[in-house]
């Protein structure tokens, strides 16, 4: 019995004796199936040819992975008074990674903002004996169910002091943030994911139901969103991938986006 994991997205699935027949998240329009079709790997192979890399970006610690595999995030090591917290996945866990992680304190939970980095949380789960925490909107996107996976209700889960999670929806129904108010010296820190998405200029957030084949958030889900928001407290967003931060104005930035994607939903010039 094998695991295997996704080419595309990075998901692992259940050991079987062949790959899975398809991928049930890259035929989603959210994702996508490469041309040449659905790709495997198992979960050793891929801890062969791979290697971890941990480097700050912004205020916290970017873990990820080389060469690129898959959507090619990145995650953030959140450290607390309360403990650690991982941030998003990466599909890579291994043994430099796991010393990294404990020799910073190890971790208290895992979180994750959306079903495509779902990945190895079953995985990372097990290294460290703690659960991985989802929306209950999204649980039927987890491919690798166990007793790791804790799911949250509602619109707002207080995960540990100083730390809570935020359903946004959009990208997906259960698509969650992490606000941070004690991070950037007490000015706050959003974690985004692609929920938000930081645009390559650091300057702006893009809203998008699907990345990848250029589908985009119509005027009310991005308005549930900035309505999510709302009063939350916040100067820096980071993003998914490496040097997508919003250092400072991330509450001001936020509006402009907003109200530059509801502008262009609602304009009918050509360009």
């Amino acid at each position: 019995m094998t695991s295997y994991l996704c080419t595309a997205c990075g998901t692992q699935f259940p050991s079987s004796p062949t790959p899975p027949a398809a991928c049930p998240i890259c035929q989603d329009e959210r994702q996508f199936v490469p041309p040449s079709g659905q790709g495997w790997v198992s979960f050793e192979t891929m801890r062969r040819t791979h290697r971890a890399i941990a480097a700050y970006d912004g205020e916290f610690l970017g873990l990820g992975m080389t060469p690129h595999f898959a959507i090619g995030q990145r995650a953030l090591l959140v450290r607390t008074p309360a403990g650690n917290v991982l941030w998003d996945m990466i599909p890579l866990i291994d043994r430099a990674l796991v010393e990294i992680v404990r020799g910073l304190g190890g971790l208290a939970a895992i979180v994750i903002s959306h079903p495509h980095f779902y990945s190895t949380m079953a995985e990372w789960s097990a290294a460290f004996d703690v659960p991985v925490h989802v929306h209950a909107r999204d649980r039927d996107w987890v491919m690798n169910l166990g007793e790791h996976v804790r799911t949250w209700e509602g619109d707002r889960f207080d995960l540990l002091p100083g730390a809570t999670l935020i359903r946004c929806g959009g990208h997906f129904a259960g698509g969650t943030v992490m606000h941070l108010p004690m991070a950037h010296e007490g000015r706050g820190a959003l974690l985004s994911g692609d929920i938000l998405h930081v645009t390559p200029g650091c300057d702006g957030l893009g809203f998008m139901r699907g990345y990848p084949n250029f589908v985009p958030l119509g005027e009310a889900a991005v308005g549930r969103i900035a309505a999510a928001l709302e009063g939350v407290g916040f100067d820096a967003v980071y993003g998914a991938f490496w040097d997508r931060v919003i250092a400072s104005d991330g509450r001001a930035v936020l509006r402009r986006s907003v109200d530059r994607h509801v502008a262009f939903l609602r304009s009918d010039e050509e360009a």
